[in-house]
Order: structure tokens, then C-alpha cells, then sequence
């Protein structure tokens, strides 16, 4: 279940054709602050985040900010076992914040 944070209304906000780039920008800023890596850096969508230098203590902190920032749980499995951004964000635009890769939230209603 989400709850409608002011960052997820912003990305509901958006056209639906924008709102997966939106969510992509949104979870690389994350990892690349996490990683302290400069914001002109490019955050690789297929680099395994452990590989990228990201600790699993680091991982459960992430996941934290997110959930914050998104109104939404986020499995930490799905952290682990797909330890990559373009992964990640297949998951949270099918499986976890499923609005936002086009139609209303909360199956078919848009909630406040």
C-alpha cells in the first residue's frame, strides 16, 4: 500500500509517459547520494550496487529513505536479489507503485 507523500504526488502529478524517467531520476539521486558519488556522475541502470561499492547496511538505509520519500513499502528481498536500478525500477513501476506507469493508483482510484 502507498501513501500519498508530497514526492509521489509530485511524480503522479506528471504526465503518465514522464513518470517512470521521473522515478528513475529519482532512485539514481538516492544511490548516488548513498554512494557519495558527484550528481554530474552517471549512476550505471545495470550496475550490481554492491559491485558499485554499497554495503548491505547501506542498502537498509536506502530502502528507508525511499519508503519516506514514496509513501510505500519496499521489499528488502527485492533489494537484494535485484541489486540493480533497472531491476529496481521494473519492480516499483509493476509491482509497488503500479500508477505510475500510467493509470491512477490504488487499483483504478486515484486517492488524496
Amino acid at each position: 500500500m502507498i501513501h500519498r507523500t508530497p514526492t509521489a504526488s509530485e511524480i503522479c502529478r506528471l504526465p503518465a509517459s514522464e513518470r517512470r524517467d521521473a522515478l528513475e531520476e529519482l532512485l539514481a539521486r538516492e544511490f548516488k547520494a548513498s554512494l557519495l558519488m558527484d550528481e554530474e556522475e552517471e549512476f550505471p541502470l545495470d550496475g550490481n550496487f554492491f559491485d558499485l561499492g554499497l554495503t548491505s547496511l547501506r542498502v537498509a538505509e536506502l530502502k528507508q529513505r525511499l519508503e519516506r520519500l514514496l509513501g510505500c513499502e519496499i521489499s528488502t528481498n527485492v533489494l537484494f536479489n535485484s541489486p540493480n536500478l533497472a531491476r529496481l525500477l521494473d519492480h516499483m513501476v509493476t509491482e509497488v507503485l503500479p500508477g505510475l506507469s500510467g493509470g491512477p493508483l490504488h487499483g483504478g482510484k486515484e486517492q488524496p
